[in-house]
């Protein structure tokens, strides 16, 4: 191997070779990123403002939102350059920084929902310590470590990434610097193995914690005697409960699928699907889900009227 070129940088996939059906993706990926910004953006503001809205349970919604805003701005503004230029070329560091953030963001909306699994067990299950367990330094905490625990984890997923030797191939089969594709150009199997392993404890402990908190949950709300009770602890969890469904089939359906539906044309709409979706859905679930949220995107759009 030692005669073999070192690769200096990256050529993503395209969406189409014919310039006009380009410029039409762009457009495509053009709205898509204004509606997920605006939505989140909104969102964001419409807590910020709203005093009423200053609760444990909002403040991880806004940061699942800024999570939102940087995981969809990780890939979609360059995909949309490759459309435009038709330059599918990405340096090694771009695509080393591509995917650390896709880590950083993605690990943090998994790690934030199970924030959010917790929240909503305390609030049910004991409502009376409610305030005591979720005041604001427990809040700033668990936001705290979230964040702090990805940024570490995407560290060394990137590290491990990049020992890889990529020695033959430069060509990578997805429309951004995506770790299984990086990994099918690449030789060293102890690397792949680790950093699979890493993923699948991190994920493992996130989804079984928000599986352990909805199983909680669940015992407790059957248990509440008056159907209007049941309704109501139900439909404070089913905004989150619908974001995390979204995240995890599209999540799953990307990564996890059986080889037999592993196809490039596949590869590359499930992809499009689990970095656009929930961005996009997250915050018109909120919205049409929770009356407060209504409420206050309600005043500030009429005040911008």
């Amino acid at each position: 191997m030692a005669n073999e070129s070192i690769i200096t940088e990256f050529l993503l996939m395209g969406f189409s070779d014919d310039h006009d059906i380009q410029i039409l993706y762009f457009v495509m990926f053009l709205i898509i990123y204004l509606l997920a910004l605006m939505g989140n953006v909104l969102l964001l503001v419409a807590v910020i403002l709203n005093h009423h809205l200053h609760s444990p349970m909002y403040f991880f919604l806004v940061n699942l939102s800024f999570s939102d805003v940087c995981f969809i701005s990780t890939m979609i503004p360059k995909a949309m350059a490759a459309s435009l230029t038709n330059n599918r070329q990405i340096s090694y560091a771009g695509c080393a920084a591509q995917v650390f953030s896709v880590f950083t963001f993605g690990g943090s909306e998994l790690s934030l929902l199970t924030v959010m699994a917790y929240d909503r067990y305390v609030a049910i299950c004991h409502p009376l310590q409610y305030t005591l367990m979720m005041n604001w330094d427990a809040c700033l905490q668990m936001a705290a470590a979230s964040w702090i625990s990805n940024l570490i984890h995407a560290l060394l997923q990137t590290i491990l990434t990049f020992r890889l030797n990529f020695c033959k191939f430069n060509i990578i089969e997805q429309f951004f610097c995506d770790i299984p594709h990086l990994q099918k150009i690449s030789y060293i199997k102890i690397n792949q193995i680790l950093i699979w392993i890493f993923g699948l404890i991190v994920g493992s402990f996130c989804v079984g914690f928000i599986f352990a908190s909805y199983g909680y949950i669940i015992s407790a709300v059957l248990r509440i005697p008056s159907v209007e009770g049941r309704h109501k602890a139900f439909s404070t969890c089913s905004p989150h409960l619908t974001v995390f469904s979204l995240f995890m089939s599209t999540a799953f359906f990307s990564y996890l699928r059986p080889k037999s539906l592993s196809f490039p044309i596949i590869d590359l709409l499930s992809a499009v699907a689990y970095t656009v979706l929930p961005p996009i859905l997250n915050p018109i679930i909120y919205c049409l889900r929770n009356k407060d949220i209504q409420g206050a995107v309600w005043k500030i759009t009429s005040k911008i009227k």
